[in-house]
């Protein structure tokens, strides 16, 4: 797929719109009971970068990356400041935030993955795109270091330790991550007047699966 590793700029997407979609067929049966159904396994994000021009320059600085990308034929990361690191919004990310895997003994290579939790529910979301420098990764209760322990693609979520966990031990992650998107659309309408009184171009984004 084309994919471009380079950050939709932060500060224009901070004050976007956006979050993810889920996709459910839902069949009304003549009793009046309900099935429901997903073909999808993971939610697809989308989001409205154009919520978050706020001057002239920040429309130069979006015209530059769109064309830059080609309108939708290039993806990109995007910083969803609503959901990017596996802690608390106002905490950093730790080594136990997150358990990633269990070993087998024999397994080096583990994919990165954030857990969402309600009650006794939890579903397990994939990250393809951890922000280098933020990836922080322990078995059971030690922290490792990364060049040593293990090494981190950022651009695959995947890590490769040097020595299989022992096995049954809990691998653990911490760091913070983008979500690969695409512009959806191939044009970008804006209007110098309207926007000066306060009107923000649509620019619409949504996830892509990488």
């Amino acid at each position: 797929m084309s994919f471009h590793e380079v950050r939709f700029p932060a500060s224009l997407s901070f004050g976007s719109i956006g979050g993810p979609e889920r996709r459910t067929d839902v069949v009304t049966l003549a009793n009046g009971f309900e099935e429901r159904n997903t073909p999808w396994a993971h939610a697809r994000r989308r989001y409205d970068a154009g919520l978050g021009m706020r001057s002239l320059d920040d429309i130069q600085t979006l015209i530059s990356f769109f064309e830059a990308r080609r309108g939708q034929l290039y993806g990109f990361r995007w910083k969803d400041w609503s959901d990017y690191k596996t802690c608390p919004a106002a905490a950093e990310p730790d080594f136990r935030d997150q358990v990633i895997a269990t070993a087998d003994g024999a397994a080096i290579v583990f994919p990165l993955v954030k857990q969402y939790r309600s009650g006794a529910f939890s579903y397990a979301r994939p990250i393809a795109k951890p922000v280098a420098g933020t990836v922080r990764l322990g078995v059971e209760q030690d922290e490792l270091q990364e060049g040593v322990d293990y090494a981190v693609d950022v651009t695959t979520g995947i890590v490769t330790f040097t020595q299989p966990p022992p096995v049954g031990a809990e691998v653990l992650a911490g760091f913070e991550f983008d979500v690969p998107v695409r512009f959806d659309t191939d044009r970008i309408q804006t209007s110098v007047a309207s926007f000066q009184a306060g009107d923000a171009p649509n620019v619409p984004v949504v996830e892509v699966r990488v």
